[in-house]
């Protein structure tokens, strides 16, 4: 039920599992609001995401499109097709920082479904056989379908949490919530402001180990956000402290002095692919990047045991 301008507001929160973590949103509604038909919209539309594009399900679209032969083509949801097509774009536009393409990497070095420890075997297996999506993946939206061109091991991680927030924020505005916070994991996305035309405020989280701690705070309206970084998961090897994220472009882990990159864009999806994609880019050609595309960024660099702060765009001091 649409709110007009003179129906008293109250604010309210639904929230739930997916893909390892939880999604919650925020926002504001009159009085006689069917909040248990908005929760149940919400709810399906990410799982309907996670069921398309979960590594960990091994019967998603996506893991079905990883198990077929090069040069089969493969029928997939519209959705997905869309999420595919986005992430070859950004892949390109990145020159291959951001890379969908880095599945057999993230399983080899322990952050995936098949292992939990890095397996030195599989490591130098995926290493071997990697090869960029953008330049190996073929989508074909009018059709209906995708295909690899070689034997490709694709993860949508850091892109498929931005996408399901885009979903919920258009679940809302089917339900005429026209003052929401949306969030899952580190991505967010403001539909419109606070009822009383304040932004909402985020904290942006310092990148620590074993410490959750706000860096600053963020003000969206009408706005996404997203931040990738190096101090969530990683695994220690030797003496040396490897995160998550993957350099495709190396085959290997990420290694530079980026602690997190903090991305503003309207779309979700984009802002969550190019936090990584900054992220792996580097502390030079990073900016470099955003620069030349107009991206709104904010690097957060370790240099010699402090955090340095440098910001583009809206986050430019």
């Amino acid at each position: 039920m649409p709110k007009t301008s003179s129906d008293p507001v109250a604010e309210s929160t639904l929230s739930g599992p997916t893909m390892g973590t939880r999604w919650a949103v925020r926002y504001q509604a009159p009085p006689g609001f069917d909040h248990g038909a908005l929760s149940i919209g919400l709810a399906q539309v990410v799982a309907r995401v996670d069921a398309q594009m979960s590594p960990w399900k091994p019967d998603s679209d996506l893991m079905r499109l990883n198990r077929a032969e090069p040069g089969q083509w493969v029928a997939l949801p519209e959705a997905m097709l869309e999420v595919l097509a986005r992430a070859l774009e950004i892949g390109a536009l990145s020159s291959g920082a951001y890379d969908a393409a880095v599945g057999d990497l993230v399983n080899a070095w322990g952050f995936g479904a098949t292992a939990d420890a890095p397996d030195p075997a599989a490591i130098r297996r995926a290493a071997a056989g990697h090869r960029p999506a953008h330049l190996w993946l073929d989508v074909d939206p009018a059709q209906g379908r995708a295909r690899k061109r070689a034997p490709l091991c694709l993860d949508l991680c850091g892109i498929a949490k931005g996408y399901a927030v885009d979903r919920m924020a258009q679940v809302l505005d089917r339900h005429g919530i026209d003052h929401a916070l949306v969030s899952l994991d580190g991505e967010l996305r403001a539909c419109g402001t606070r009822d009383d035309g304040r932004p909402w405020a985020v904290a942006l989280e310092s990148p620590q180990e074993g410490c959750r701690a706000a860096h600053g705070v963020i003000e969206l309206a009408d706005l996404s956000v997203a931040t990738s970084g190096d101090y969530r998961r990683w695994v220690r090897v030797g003496d040396e402290r490897l995160a998550h994220t993957m350099d495709g472009r190396r085959a290997a882990p990420v290694r530079n002095p980026v602690a997190s990159v903090t991305v503003l864009a309207t779309d979700c999806m984009d802002a969550d692919a190019w936090a990584t994609a900054l992220l792996v880019a580097g502390p030079d050609e990073g900016p470099a990047l955003a620069r030349r595309l107009g991206l709104d960024a904010l690097f957060l660099l370790r240099r010699e045991g402090r955090l340095v702060e440098f910001g583009l765009g809206r986050f430019a001091s």
